[in-house]
């Protein structure tokens, strides 16, 4: 076999055709679940969705039942929800102050799309959350 005839590692080339737009059907389901998980992807949000999913809780109960998430960075992704319309941030004009966190109808909404996950999860990735509640199980 002479050099011109070995096989060559490189592809052949494609025909060059323009990238096709998608379509409004496409993007009518593509869109509204990006945002969604954009807004769910947010550092700690899940944490602070479930444990607002309770009832109204203070600054401090928040950081204590979620765990390792600094106080900066806590109250960043409570600005967030809070400017996404996800929770409200009362403010209780006491001695000290504080400040109170509960979540929108927009945001108990999301409790349905979090038990979807849920199951989902509980059905399908049963291997995954064994290992996971495996890992975060209570020390005896």
């Amino acid at each position: 076999m002479s050099p011109s005839e070995a096989p060559s590692d490189e592809r052949p080339e494609e025909p060059s055709t323009p990238c096709q737009a998608p379509s409004r059907a496409h993007l009518s389901v593509t869109c509204p679940v990006a945002a969604t998980m954009d807004l769910l992807n947010g550092k700690w949000t899940l944490h602070i969705l479930r444990e607002l999913m309770h009832g109204k809780k203070r600054f401090n109960e928040l950081s204590r039942a979620i765990g390792a998430v600094s106080s900066r960075t806590l109250c960043c992704r409570l600005r967030a929800l809070e400017d996404q319309g996800i929770l409200v941030r009362e403010v209780k004009n006491t001695i000290p102050p504080w400040v109170e966190y509960e979540l929108t109808e927009k945001g108990r909404a999301l409790n349905h799309v979090i038990d979807s996950v849920v199951a989902w999860a509980t059905r399908y990735m049963t291997h995954e959350v064994a290992a996971c509640q495996e890992h975060h199980a209570p020390a005896d």
